[in-house]
């Protein structure tokens, strides 16, 4: 059953949205309807463009909505087309599922965009953290093993070619000043560069900012300013996501060297190849 579904999943900790309710302007007064009314559940609803809030003509509402999008053009009377749940054919209503689903998608990219975000925040921040672990354990080494730590060196200068002679020479004039000793050895025995310290914060801007944007861009079809049906939201929003990849991909070689049209479709075509996984996957499991 629909509830014992809903409750299992609400159970698991997982958010779930469902639509207020969408029909005729004669039934609107029945409220929210289910499974949208349940407790385990946030109800969304759709409503008009303009200064003011206004519900849009065939939209549920009631106490138990909790969010509302603009699914309407007060203006223009233009609506987002959905699926009409009497006959199965195309009518063109302001309908709370549109709204539940450009809803539940921006909650996807707000809560994608802090996840991603924090993620790169702490894999900047590991790597500062690792280089000041290192930078301590070299410090060490060097006030309490010197002639080992010499001998580190001269074998970095050995595989260049450097006789014997030559690396006593630079070994003693590196070991003169300590702090040239140790940024010697992070960088030459350990390869570490000193990172960054404010890496992690633009890490986290950089990543959260571009998740935000790159789940905007095909979201964006199903925005009510079209007022695109939604098989045809989701052609444009494939065509507009396919675009973008390819731009992205072929600034992105170019910056780097590389062929620009090559990588513009390799990167098109491994989005291609992951949009249609989640696509067919999700179409078998429903």
């Amino acid at each position: 059953k629909i509830e014992d579904g809903i409750k299992y999943a609400y159970g698991k900790g997982k958010l779930i949205f469902c639509a207020a309710g969408t029909s005729t302007n004669f039934t609107t007064f029945v409220g929210v309807i289910f499974p949208a009314w349940m407790p385990e559940t946030v109800a969304v609803t759709g409503v008009k463009e303009g200064a003011t809030v206004q519900a849009c003509n065939v939209c549920h509402t009631g106490s138990k909505v909790e969010f509302t999008v603009v699914m309407q053009r007060a203006s223009s009377g233009n609506t987002v087309p959905v699926e009409s749940y009497y006959d199965n054919q195309t009518d063109y209503v302001g309908g709370s599922s549109v709204a539940t689903a450009t809803t539940a998608g921006i909650a996807e990219i707000v809560a994608g965009s802090i996840a991603m975000g924090l993620g790169g925040y702490l894999a900047g921040k590991t790597e500062i953290d690792h280089y000041k672990s290192e930078l301590q354990r070299e410090y060490f080494e060097v006030d309490n093993y010197p002639e080992r730590e010499k001998q580190e060196v001269a074998e970095v200068f050995a595989d260049y070619g450097l006789s014997i002679e030559h690396q006593n020479l630079i070994v003693d004039d590196i070991s003169k000043d300590k702090d040239r000793w140790v940024d010697f050895m992070m960088k030459f025995e350990l390869g570490l560069e000193k990172p960054n310290l404010n890496a992690a914060r633009n890490s986290a801007a950089a990543i959260g900012i571009a998740y935000i944007v790159g789940g905007i861009i095909p979201l964006s079809a199903y925005f009510p300013i079209f007022g695109l049906s939604t098989n045809a939201a989701l052609i444009y929003s494939c065509i507009i996501t396919a675009i973008s990849l390819f731009i992205f991909g072929y600034f992105k070689t170019k910056i780097i060297g590389q062929p620009p049209v090559f990588g513009a479709f390799k990167v098109l075509g491994i989005g291609a190849a992951a949009a249609a996984s989640a696509f067919f996957i999700a179409h078998l499991l429903v």
